[in-house]
């Protein structure tokens, strides 16, 4: 319902704007008066008060509604897209006029910045997209949301953190870096509202404070992305970002910091941000009321566990954030202890590598899956190859020489006992688990890279180190040195070549893949790990070459079984068709094991011409070995 006597102050208003207001309130009982009228104003004639102008005399209003604990409605201008956003005003003028003359039962927080009113957010330092509103998406296409995510990324390199101490109502001290904080007491669709919306209630007598904090250009990208191409609001806060919820707080930075309240209104710090509760009765709309999180319970909330606060992050980040994430002193001291142990050898090393070595060669002989998986778990072979990654990384000799050293000792002991088997048991027999470690390909080599940056991430966190095992299981290290030390054995140079090449394919590639997941992880800056890192990847690419050979001959053994599966023949009065095709190189021809199903029993000659035609189909000599089964 309206209400009479309403004092109607006007700032910076068109006055065709504000005759068409006068047009819409003429049957209500209304006073106009400009801006520069309002201390001359004896407000206990009034009811009611509604402002037009800028969001800056607009809070002059609230200021004297305030003192004089008076409701007041506010119809926005047209541009003031924001405001209608925040207290979900109607940007229709006839129902903006309705809503502003309904006079509200229910009063709202009000949020001061050295007392200064906030309406919409205070800006602490630099904080994109935190303090943008969501509307700078509306209407954009997917390719223009790109280009505001490169925009916006162009920012980076001016972004720096600054040393941050707050003091919130209970006197209790809260330090971290941060290279931006937002504020806010609504819940008004600026990307820091949107990340705690849940948290937000205009009610309560608590502000919201957004940090944002970022330890890296990936993670902050990361954040960017999902915010303003995907358009995704994550359900708990980035990794970048923190909050703070509390009725009071004193910012205090280590350096000057610009403070920008609304947009307009510039502050520096230190800055006081106090919330004054249900201070205000304000007409908004009744989405505005929906808005509010029913979850919160009036305590104060704090999450900053996972943003940078020790000495050594805040100076390193204060120059500028880096392209990878800074490992902690903490972490690195830690880390590099365990693996200067697990690079030396030892006893127990020696012991478990003896055992799983005889594990692995028995299983090779038996054909056994399971024994194999069992001595890749037990084989502690992959210890001193992370740490021989760390050692090129951060061009540590020590670290390299006891890393390789370990790694040339724990080789020895595999080949010398798996060959001393083979050669005590009698028995010269391939099975499918040696053969299948005697063709290496590239995509060994990428499984090697991919288990080697798995391997590097579970070592550096202690949660996870459990997963070390699937990638023991993953890259199997100790078999393809196993079925090595067995050519050594049997006097096979091709057999040891090809599993030994299998070997050094995967230790180029987890070195090299541990090496660059620690330098992504923090624990070098690229200026030191660069050589070692371009050592390793030309190292790698020297190995990738016969990898590919192998790869183009797999492909064009998979082709020749694709021609020959299936071929159907007339030889003489006999229906022929080849099937199960196998292919077994040698050294000097290759040999194409098949199944020959045949109408009938094939003479000298038809046998002849089956051998010719296998041989026209693929375009070579082979020996062929065939098995016959016949239709009956």
């Amino acid at each position: 319902m309206s209400i009479s006597n309403v004092a109607y102050f006007y700032g910076t208003v068109e006055e065709a704007y504000l005759d068409k207001i006068k047009t819409q309130l003429e049957e209500e009982k209304v006073a106009y008066f400009p801006l520069s009228q309002m201390c001359s104003i004896e407000l206990d004639n009034f009811a009611h008060m509604i402002v037009s102008g800028t969001l800056k005399e607009i809070k002059e209003v609230l200021e004297l509604a305030l003192r004089y604990d008076k409701s007041v409605g506010i119809v926005p201008l047209p541009k003031q897209k924001e405001l209608m956003k925040t207290f979900e005003l109607s940007s229709k003028l006839d129902e903006g006029i309705t809503q502003a003359l309904l006079r509200s039962e229910e009063k709202i927080d009000i949020l001061f910045s050295n007392d200064e009113i906030v309406l919409q957010e205070v800006v602490i330092g630099d904080a994109p997209p935190l303090d943008q509103f969501d509307s700078t998406l509306k209407e954009k296409s997917l390719f223009g949301r790109i280009k505001l995510f490169f925009h916006t990324m162009g920012k980076v390199r001016d972004l720096h953190h600054t040393k941050m101490k707050l003091t919130d109502a209970k006197s209790n001290e809260i330090k971290f870096s941060a290279v931006g904080l937002v504020g806010i007491e609504y819940n008004n669709a600026t990307f820091a509202s949107k990340l705690i919306s849940k948290q937000i209630n205009s009610s309560d007598g608590k502000l919201s404070l957004v940090i944002l904090a970022p330890i890296s250009m990936v993670q902050y990208m990361a954040y960017l992305f999902k915010s303003l191409v995907s358009r995704w609001t994550p359900e708990r806060l980035p990794e970048s970002v923190g909050y703070i919820r509390t009725s009071a707080l004193k910012i205090e930075s280590g350096r000057p910091l610009t403070v920008l309240i609304d947009s307009d209104v510039k502050q520096e710090t230190p800055v006081q941000l106090t919330t004054q509760e249900k201070a205000l009765a304000l007409s908004v709309g009744e989405k505005f009321w929906e808005k509010q999180s029913q979850e919160t319970n009036g305590k104060d909330s704090i999450k900053i566990d996972h943003l940078p606060s020790d000495e050594e992050s805040a100076g390193y980040l204060s120059k500028a954030i880096p392209f990878f994430s800074h490992a902690s002193q903490e972490q690195y001291t830690t880390l590099f202890a365990n693996l200067r142990e697990e690079s030396r050898t030892s006893n127990t090393f020696m012991i478990l590598l003896v055992l799983s070595t005889m594990l692995a060669t028995f299983g090779l002989f038996i054909n056994s899956t399971s024994v194999i998986i069992g001595a890749m778990l037990l084989a502690p072979l992959m210890q001193p190859i992370v740490s021989l990654s760390m050692g090129v990384l951060r061009q540590d000799s020590a670290l390299e020489l006891a890393g390789a050293k370990t790694i040339a000792v724990g080789v020895t002991i595999v080949l010398l006992t798996s060959a001393l088997i083979a050669w005590f048991i009698p028995i010269e027999k391939l099975t499918s688990e040696m053969a299948g470690r005697l063709s290496p390909t590239i995509l060994d080599l990428f499984v090697a890279i991919v288990s080697g940056a798995a391997a590097a991430y579970a070592k550096s966190n202690e949660k996870i180190l459990g997963s070390l095992a699937g990638v023991a299981i993953a890259v199997a290290l100790v078999p393809p040195i196993a079925v090595a030390g067995i050519g050594l054995g049997w006097a096979d140079w091709h057999m040891f070549s090809s599993a030994f090449l299998l070997f050094m394919t995967n230790l180029v590639g987890i070195v090299f893949a541990a090496a660059f997941t620690f330098v992504v992880l923090g624990f070098s800056p690229i200026n030191i790990a660069k050589k070692g890192i371009i050592t390793w990847m030309l190292i790698v690419a020297f190995v990738a070459i016969p990898l590919y050979s192998s790869f183009e001959k797999m492909k064009e053994d998979i082709h020749i079984q694709k021609m020959l599966a299936n071929l159907h023949l007339n030889l003489g009065q006999n229906e022929v068709t080849l099937t199960h095709i196998v292919l077994v190189k040698h050294a000097d021809k290759l040999e194409v094991r098949c199944e020959v199903i045949a109408s009938g029993f094939l003479n000298k000659d038809e046998k002849v011409l089956l051998k010719e035609v296998v041989e026209k189909t693929i375009g070579k000599e082979v020996e062929v070995i065939a098995t016959f089964r016949y239709r009956l």
